[in-house]
């Protein structure tokens, strides 16, 4: 196998295209794990735009950092467009970053499902908003969210309808260890994607 995510996907028969396409797609993980975990709960089964927008109001409102969000009241937050239950959680992520010491460096180490399993643990994350932290902020290289509509739609464009989710992620096996990065072209196979909805059950 190639050392290179891009040579390894160019030479397969579904992502080749994609690849030439698209040129070669990279990972950027975020600086802050908070912000970016905040952000995916924004997202959490709204289109991008009306997370976009959420995010612009809450960034401006208050400091997006557990001290910031836990000191927020909670009108605040819901008048920067939280749900009752978004305010929620992030709430409660405020409180395990605070009580755990969550961090980027704190997650080094460790390995993908056990990095699920720490902030899974937290209410109002759950499998998909998990993968979008191993992905976007701790850069991790071997990631298929399945629970992602995006994602879904992009399989079924490159390879054609499967049963279901499982034998998707099973099919995906040949794409590691660079899942991420098939990832990152399935969710550009579909010119729809940008205003796509995350079907994703968090709760």
């Amino acid at each position: 196998m190639s050392d290179s995510p891009h040579e390894t996907l160019r030479a397969d028969d579904d992502l080749g295209p994609l690849v030439e396409a698209h040129g070669e797609l990279t990972l950027d993980p975020a600086d802050d794990l908070f912000e970016r975990l905040v952000v995916s709960i924004l997202r959490q089964q709204v289109s991008m735009a009306s997370a976009a927008a959420t995010r612009e109001r809450l960034f401006d409102a208050v400091s997006v950092t557990p001290e910031g969000i836990l000191a927020a009241d909670d009108q605040v937050l819901r008048d920067a467009g939280l749900s009752r239950q978004k305010t929620r959680y992030v709430n409660e992520v405020a409180e395990a970053f605070q009580r755990a010491g969550y961090s980027i460096a704190f997650f080094e180490g460790m390995s993908d499902d056990a990095v699920r399993a720490e902030l899974t643990g937290i209410t109002g994350v759950g499998e998909w908003t998990a993968d979008m932290q191993l992905l976007f902020a701790l850069g991790r290289e071997d990631v298929f969210p399945v629970g992602d509509l995006g994602i879904r739609k992009g399989f079924r464009a490159v390879v054609g309808d499967v049963e279901d989710r499982d034998a998707m992620s099973a099919y995906a096996e040949r794409w590691a260890p660079y899942r991420s990065y098939a990832s990152l072209y399935l969710w550009r196979a579909t010119e729809d994607i940008a205003e796509s909805v995350d079907e994703v059950d968090e709760s």
